[in-house]
């Protein structure tokens, strides 16, 4: 059974990724570690409110006998230069790892990172580097495993609360999107539904892309 710490549960895709684990039997109990409240309301849910998102000393304690961490903060690069975008993302996402890592070291890490994601380090786009660094150091941390998601655009699930503007208006879009992007586009069910599997049994690959989060997702069903 899997016991979940999620970060982002207030976004898009935290939230959906929350809703697949409270209504999934395999997932026993959630922690969600936010600085304010999901408003969601579940015998399998707990919060702990946090507000320095790159120092947990003070939370240590609520934090171990956790199994799977589903890691769904994120910021857009837009307007920013690149020391502010690591700070952002790398920096944040890896004070987190660290922490979880040493105290789970038998966890299944889950990180949302993005389509175009740069896995050399080298490429001209600011953000495809940074978040590029940002999956090759959390895989080298000591977690039983560790994957990385990169979705591109994510069908938003009916009924919950936090869905972008353009996920919402492109949603109707979708089925023509997947016959022409297939490689790019996944439901935000999906996305839940794989982190879950993967956490649970493994998967051969530690970066999964659109095809491979649609595959691991029927898995899980």
């Amino acid at each position: 059974m899997i016991k979940a710490i999620i970060f982002g549960a207030t976004g898009m895709v935290g939230e959906g990724v929350l809703h697949e684990c409270l209504r999934h039997n395999y997932v026993e109990s959630v922690l969600v570690i936010g600085r304010r409240l999901c408003e969601v309301k579940h015998p399998k849910l707990q919060e702990v409110i946090h507000t320095n998102f790159y120092d947990y000393s003070n939370i240590e304690s609520r934090l171990t006998d956790y199994n799977a961490c589903f890691f769904c903060l994120g910021v857009t690069s837009i307007g920013k230069n690149e020391d502010e975008y690591r700070w952002l993302t790398y920096d944040l996402t890896l004070a987190a790892a660290k922490t979880l890592s040493r105290l789970n070291p038998e966890m299944a890490f889950c990180y949302v990172s993005g389509t175009g994601t740069d896995s050399s380090e080298q490429g001209r786009s600011m953000w495809a580097r940074v978040k590029g660094k940002t999956e090759n150091d959390v895989m080298k941390l000591p977690f039983k495993a560790a994957y990385a998601f990169r979705p591109g655009y994510i069908k938003p699930t009916k009924g919950l609360k936090r869905t972008l503007v353009f996920a919402k208006w492109a949603a109707p879009l979708y089925p023509l999107l997947r016959a022409v992007f297939a490689n790019y586009v996944c439901t935000l069910e999906e996305v839940g539904l794989s982190m879950i599997e993967v956490a649970r049994n493994g998967y051969s690959k530690k970066v999964l892309e659109c095809e491979d989060i649609r595959r691991v997702a029927q898995l899980a069903r």
